[in-house]
């Protein structure tokens, strides 16, 4: 799977862009990998995660940009990479107009993601090193009861999705997962985890019966 060619059909096919950022679009194969030719080059410890990183398990997910796990201070060796957003446990950026995401491993969560669930994954680009099944979980499963209260509905329905076709697809052990996330969110958040994994079970039970009752 080529990343480049990911996110330049995402941006040229998405009609809610600018001219300008569709007319672009067959720059970001290039800017793609110069952007991971900087982060080796600089030796950044850095987690592929997020719509690219699903890639490399499952089909048919689209994205305009580029997810990356990795700790502050190595955001401050990328002056290359201008920051629009930033807080604690997230920045927003670009990269000669490519649209880069970060989790800081200020959050546990995310440094114990990038710590003990990363492999490589081969990309046409280069191996890249990527967030695991059981990381890619951890991560959508953490963000969905934010996203739940903040309305975001759209979000919500693309991680719910990418939820259900991981454990579809890999049928991983969830108990263990369900037990890295209860020190990381409240016991409010963590039964409307729970609640969630039941539903998309349910969900794949049904497809399996080819959508009759389980």
């Amino acid at each position: 799977m080529h990343i480049g060619e990911v996110i330049r059909n995402a941006v040229a096919f998405d009609f809610k862009n600018s001219g300008g950022e569709i007319m672009n679009a067959d720059s970001l194969p290039g800017t793609v990998e110069r952007f991971f030719r900087l982060l080796h080059g600089r030796g950044i410890d850095y987690l592929l995660v997020g719509g690219i990183a699903m890639l490399g398990y499952v089909e048919g997910r689209n994205t305009e940009d580029i997810d990356v796990i990795l700790a502050a201070s190595d955001l401050e060796n990328l002056p290359e990479v201008s920051v629009e957003e930033r807080d604690t446990n997230f920045a927003r950026g670009a990269f000669e107009g490519l649209r880069v995401d970060m989790l800081l491993t200020a959050n546990p969560l995310f440094a114990e993601v990038r710590r003990n669930h990363a492999t490589n994954v081969r990309f046409v680009e280069r191996e890249v090193p990527c967030a695991t099944v059981e990381g890619l979980l951890l991560l959508k499963l953490y963000a969905l009861p934010s996203l739940y209260r903040s309305g975001d509905f759209a979000r919500v329905g693309i991680y719910e999705n990418d939820v259900a076709v991981l454990m579809e697809a890999y049928e991983p052990e969830m108990a263990p997962i369900l037990d890295g996330l209860s020190g990381h969110v409240s016991a409010a958040d963590l039964i409307s985890i729970r609640d969630i994994v039941s539903d998309v079970r349910r969900r794949i039970e049904r497809f399996r019966n080819g959508g009759g009752d389980s």
